[in-house]
């Protein structure tokens, strides 16, 4: 089941627009595949923030038994890993080094387990007054898809590495050899299979929770399914919703748009502290952003994925 769909972003740079058509081919098999299974629930862009701390998952996938986090990554030539998990990947015959994504979906998975365990209570409740078994005791995979006609040197990577990286037309393979759900109702029968895992009624607890953090529905039932089409990317801003919060009490409507020696800032008209608009991305959660004002409009500008986002008007 499709939670949230691949959305079609602003892109300008190549590199951006070739990451965005590899995080769509990404999902389209995830589409194709999971869109009517009824166990294994999809969310694509997952973006969340817990404890002052925002990560942003390519595609996120919640089954019976786990999760299974995907990174998507745009690599058309050939990619190597040393023995200290060192990513080089070559580009018209020219080789540079690149931030390993096995690290970065590892630290997005660290993030996402402590939410998932500082919340237990709430998602799951209590059984007979003791708290539910612990999101820790599932299974956690992370898996990094590169674009089908990349070039992997797996003779000389570690294998740990090579087993967490596949091409995006073998993905479905990988996570069917991960998740083992032929169908569901085999599998609870199957008396090897000691897997502990959740019942219908905790998963849709769990992806409820999991919409929550982006605004979506309480329920799943309510969830509707978006067609990713072929479609020109069109030149438009979008438009982020309560981006902008009073740092010191949090009032997210109250305020007042002010200019100032270190740039745009927002002037909280409840407790009057002073908040800077300038934030992360809310696309990619990169720092190199500024404000720009247009009108009534302000806008943030991210310099990495070139995303543009309205964030007051």
């Amino acid at each position: 089941m499709i939670l949230k769909d691949k959305k079609l972003q602003n892109t300008v740079s190549p590199t951006a627009k070739a990451g965005q058509r590899q995080e769509q081919d990404v999902a389209f098999f995830l589409r194709r595949t999971f869109k009517d299974h009824q166990q294994v629930y999809v969310i694509n862009d997952f973006k969340f923030t817990h404890n002052d701390e925002t990560a942003q998952i390519d595609h996120l996938i919640v089954y019976p038994f786990g999760f299974v986090l995907i990174e998507s990554k745009s690599i058309t030539g050939e990619v190597k890993v040393n023995d200290l998990g060192e990513w080089t990947r070559s580009l018209n015959s020219k080789w540079s080094g690149m931030a390993s994504p096995i690290k970065q979906v590892e630290l997005q998975q660290m993030l996402l387990r402590e939410m998932l365990h500082a919340n237990r209570e709430s998602i799951l409740g209590k059984l007979l007054g003791i708290k539910q078994q612990s999101f820790g005791m599932l299974c956690w995979h992370n898996v990094c898809a590169v674009s089908s006609n990349a070039i992997i040197d797996r003779d000389s990577m570690p294998n740990d590495v090579s087993k967490q990286l596949v091409k995006t037309e073998f993905l479905v393979d990988k996570l069917n050899e991960i998740m083992k759900l032929k169908t569901y109702a085999i599998t609870k029968l199957n008396p090897f299979d000691t897997r502990p895992g959740f019942n219908d009624e905790e998963l849709k607890s769990i992806t409820a929770f999991l919409m929550d953090q982006l605004g979506g529905s309480k329920t799943v039932e309510k969830v509707v399914q978006q067609e990713v089409v072929n479609t020109p990317v069109k030149k438009v801003e979008s438009i982020a919703d309560s981006i902008l919060q009073c740092k010191s009490c949090g009032e997210k409507s109250d305020y007042s748009a002010q200019y100032g020696r270190y740039g745009y800032f927002i002037k909280c008209n409840k407790c009057e502290t002073n908040t800077a608009m300038k934030t992360p991305c809310v696309s990619c959660s990169s720092k190199n952003t500024k404000v720009s004002k247009k009108k009534e409009s302000y806008t943030l500008n991210c310099g990495d994925c070139e995303q543009n986002t309205v964030i007051m008007q």
